[in-house]
């Protein structure tokens, strides 16, 4: 049987190239990991984490589940056009198998067996395979089209902007858009001529022979599968240098995620991944918030990677960010956008010189002794009044407790992280390590939320509990050994970015809230929260923009109809009492007014 025609030719070679480049790309990413993450590959490789990964990619990378859960009609259109694709491709082996037997057949006979089949004399046509190949393009197709619709009207979709796209994206784009109309093209012309197809093709060929001459058919027919052939292999030849790479690369990050491997803050294989693994879907835009009150629309995490991706990352991109982890929150394909701004400004920003380092010697300003250590960070010292409080409710307790910095101190690095100085920032942390091992101490208590992400992310602090001072403070009420007295005040709680999304500490501060007063909810909240606009991370827009990202935040707040806000982070207390008409307090000063001797 023949299974060669001319007109494949622009299909094959686009295949040949875009799987040779998936392969050295995936072999250069691999061969480019440290040693220890190919050690993890292996040692997990036959375990139960290769079956979930499995799973997980079936339920996201063809399902798409996550995208449902933010809009079903952007789900809808996601799945249909990778799990409807996947089956045509799956059913249409079957279908060449039905007719042919399991026989080998070259690539090119199965994507356009429907040509073969007259080539070959093939007069055996499956109502049941012909209709189910024809639902399947149907669904494609109509994905295609809410992805037309999306450009033109973002909003019907859910979304207030779509993604710009670069070069490389718009060619591969366009490909694609016209891959399936032009199959249903072809496919029908060939029922319009030699009989078969099913309820599309078949319908739309009938049709088609009814008003078109035959000699007009017979002169079309040709051109047409030259046409889906070619933008096929156009698609195939722009996939791996546009944003459809990642549907190759989202697969492997999911079995490495799997197989325990995690981003670092330092520019490793792995960010190749996860920077690859973006498909431009623009879920993450609408939730940035430099965009929503600044009306800045280039430098969110859609833009951010493909500028890194293209190698065309400016410091505009990198820096404006408040890396609040909205974007991240709602992300799909789960990619650590965070670390990999921050590996991005050390490649700019990160130098390291032993003689900077100086001033850590001999800067131990810590007094008291106890099991109990409190740091209270930098901006906790810029806030005396918290200090204050986090020593009433120790004294209240009874607790003995070693302060890191009561008289000043060294920070926890995770601001010089955020900026791009890694090298610092490592100092920072051996050098603060050194000193809550030497003083033996077992609990760790911090006020700032910053503090908090870096001692758990960024330390090795085995046997030391690291707590945040709102969950501290809970332990004391539940334990019974802090008594506090619950009044009539209505509070309104702010997340912290940081402690929210970054950690997951929802519960402990709004238990502790709960056993003061009567705590009402913000419309945006939890892993929702809005961010306060104070963020360290962002080096690019000024203190009036800030405040403006504040004002927002605040509102929200105040229309709760709350007496008082409460957050949990001396940076947030700063922005929301800057633009707040109503008393703003730190929950540790909450619960000092509130102690029962």
């Amino acid at each position: 049987m023949t299974f060669f025609a001319p007109f494949t030719i622009p299909f094959i070679a686009g295949a040949l190239f875009m799987f040779a480049a998936i392969f050295l790309k995936w072999l250069w990413w691999t061969v480019k990991l440290p040693k220890v993450d190919r050690r993890l590959i292996l040692h997990n490789f036959f375990t139960r984490n290769t079956l979930v990964a499995v799973w997980e990619v079936v339920r996201e990378s063809l399902l798409h589940i996550r995208i449902f859960r933010v809009n079903p009609l952007l789900g809808y259109m996601h799945m249909s056009l990778a799990f409807g694709w996947f089956l045509l491709i799956v059913v249409g082996w079957i279908e060449t198998s039905v007719y042919l037997g399991w026989e080998m057949i070259p690539i090119q006979g199965h994507i356009f067996f429907k040509y073969f089949t007259q080539v070959n004399n093939i007069d055996a046509h499956s109502a049941l395979l012909e209709n189910l190949m024809d639902g399947l393009l149907l669904l494609v197709l109509s994905g295609v089209a809410l992805a037309w619709f999306k450009r033109m009207a973002s909003r019907a979709m859910g979304m207030r902007r779509a993604t710009k796209h670069a070069l490389y994206d718009r060619i591969a784009l366009s490909a694609l858009w016209f891959v399936f109309p032009a199959r249903l093209v072809a496919e029908s012309l060939t029922a319009a001529i030699y009989g078969g197809g099913g309820f599309l093709t078949g319908s739309l060929g009938s049709w088609l022979g009814g008003v078109v001459p035959t000699e007009m058919l017979a002169l079309i027919y040709e051109p047409s599968w030259w046409f889906y052939s070619s933008v096929l292999g156009l698609f195939f030849v722009a996939l791996p240098f546009s944003r459809y790479m990642h549907i190759f690369t989202e697969i492997p990050l999911i079995f490495l995620r799997r197989w325990q491997l995690r981003p670092t803050l330092e520019r490793k294989s792995y960010d190749n991944f996860e920077v690859e693994a973006c498909s431009r879907c623009g879920i993450c835009i609408d939730p940035c918030q430099l965009q929503a009150d600044l009306g800045i629309h280039d430098t969110q995490s859609v833009y951010y990677l493909r500028d890194r991706r293209y190698n065309m990352l400016s410091l505009k991109v990198a820096n404006n960010c408040l890396m609040c982890g909205r974007c991240e929150a709602v992300c799909p394909v789960g990619i650590n956008l965070t670390t990999l701004r921050i590996n991005s400004r050390a490649m700019r920003r990160n130098i390291p010189h032993e003689g900077r380092y100086g001033y850590l010697t001999n800067i131990d300003r810590s007094s008291g002794v106890g099991k109990v250590g409190y740091f209270a960070g930098c901006m906790t010292s810029l806030l005396p009044a918290v200090q204050r409080s986090m020593m009433q409710i120790f004294n209240a307790v009874g607790e003995d407790v070693w302060y890191a910095d009561k008289d000043g101190g060294v920070c926890c690095g995770r601001p010089l992280m955020l900026s791009g100085e890694t090298d610092a920032a490592r100092k920072m942390v051996a050098y603060n390590t050194d000193l809550f091992r030497r003083y033996e101490i077992t609990t760790l208590v911090t006020s700032c939320p910053i503090c908090l992400r870096s001692f758990r992310d960024n330390y090795r602090l085995d046997g030391i509990e690291v707590l945040h001072h709102s969950e501290y403070i809970e332990r004391l009420i539940t334990e019974g050994r802090l008594r506090v007295a619950a009044g009539a005040e209505v509070y309104s709680y702010h997340d912290p970015c940081e402690l929210g999304r970054g950690l997951k500490i929802y519960d402990s501060p709004r238990r502790v809230i709960e056993a003061v007063g009567t705590l009402r909810e913000a419309e945006h909240n939890r892993r929702d929260a809005l961010c306060c606009g104070g963020s360290l991370a962002n080096t690019v827009i000024d203190d009036g923009k800030q405040q403006r990202i504040a004002r927002r935040m605040t509102a929200e707040l105040e229309a709760t109809g709350c007496d008082t806000i409460v957050t949990s982070c001396p940076l947030c207390q700063k922005s929301i009492a800057r633009t707040a008409t109503r008393p703003t307090l730190d929950i540790a000063e909450v619960i000092a007014q509130r102690i029962v001797s």
